[in-house]
């Protein structure tokens, strides 16, 4: 008898295990395919027999200008931030054990913000281009400390909340709330401070786009992201001790509050970067770990690189939408997101445990 059951087990768990590798391959496969639609889309459209022989630098002329110059780097941007926010989410949620957490629930994200707004009036790391619409970040590595500064003392004061008070995750979600508020304001007392220039870049940058991104702010960002991605991969199985209660997971040899706390350090940095980067883009980090988790389960061998591909999916079909929708007018990603993202916070507040 039992020598039928574990076969039946097994097969069980082969099966599963196949149908979640099966998901991670769509959605990399569909990550390809949205790739490819924001390379020949938008204003001017490129022939997609032309793309192959503009990619392998075999053509010239306006459509390879186009691709190499403005498309291709915009896409890159958005697959690195939207895989960065969501592998932070996905984290966030793990070793808080609450899926509404995530860096711009928690704070970091605004926190993240008030660093960089500190850097870029104050420390003049910023400077403006195309008359005043963007932000181009001449010095990214001093924005992106400050940045991570700010993000780093929300984090640690919602640790500190955690450890001294035995707070809930619940009262966790509200603290970073309340963080998340009183960031904004203080950047808000920044801008009333800031010269026109400063205000009127300032204010485009927080409404999060990719659209300045540069191959050298990509090549930062993704050095950055495949770090974190690869500590993360090395961490998952403690994580997954993690979902199973601390006392469990210290029965087991996991130093609990060292994993938490460098899971949530780790995330920080990263939010910080994009954010210093392209600027508060929010509901990524939230949105894309909780419908991973859904369809693969907590295990984080699988939600790891399904968050990352999800993510990079996700941000970069919204900023093909925002650059497609009102075309030529091209809209901030940040509000796409945050269209797609609060209708789904609403959710998770009614019914936010029911699959955990």
């Amino acid at each position: 008898m039992e020598e039928s059951v574990e076969p039946a087990v097994l097969s069980r768990y082969r099966k599963r295990t196949r149908r979640k590798l099966a998901f991670i391959v769509g959605l990399g496969a569909a990550l390809v395919v949205v790739a490819g639609y924001a390379l020949v889309s938008g204003p001017i459209s490129v022939p997609l027999s032309e793309l192959p022989s503009i990619l392998l630098g075999r053509s010239s002329g306006v459509h390879a200008t186009v691709i190499w110059n403005i498309r291709l780097p915009r896409i890159v941007a958005a697959v690195g931030a939207g895989l960065g926010l969501a592998i932070a989410g996905a984290v966030l949620q793990s070793v808080l054990r609450n899926p509404l957490a995530s860096p711009y629930t928690l704070g970091i994200s605004q926190a993240a913000s008030f660093g960089a707004a500190f850097a870029i009036i104050v420390l003049g790391t910023g400077a403006v281009r195309d008359s005043g619409t963007t932000v181009l970040l001449h010095n990214p590595y001093t924005t992106t400390v400050c940045a991570f500064l700010a993000s780093l003392g929300s984090t640690g004061f919602v640790l500190a909340v955690a450890k001294y008070k035995r707070a809930s995750a619940e009262t966790l979600l509200l603290t970073g709330i309340a963080l998340a508020s009183l960031f904004t304001a203080g950047t808000t007392a920044m801008q009333y401070f800031a010269t026109n220039v400063q205000l009127a870049t300032l204010v485009f940058w927080k409404f999060g786009d990719v659209g300045s991104a540069t191959w050298k702010s990509n090549a930062f960002l993704w050095l950055c992201v495949a770090l974190a991605t690869l500590y993360f991969v090395r961490n998952a199985w403690e994580y997954n001790l993690l979902d199973a209660g601390d006392e469990t997971a210290r029965s087991l040899g996991v130093n609990v509050e060292r994993t938490r706390l460098s899971g949530m350090v780790v995330a920080s940095f990263l939010t910080a970067v994009v954010v210093s980067l392209f600027g508060i883009i929010g509901f990524v980090g939230l949105v894309v770990p909780h419908i991973v988790r859904r369809l693969v389960g907590g295990d984080e061998r699988f939600l790891i690189p399904a968050s990352c591909l999800g993510g990079g999916a996700l941000l970069l079909a919204s900023d093909t939408a925002a650059r497609t929708l009102l075309s030529p007018i091209v809209l901030p990603v940040g509000i796409i997101t945050s269209f797609i993202g609060v209708p789904l916070f609403v959710y998770l507040i009614v019914n936010g445990r029911d699959h955990w």
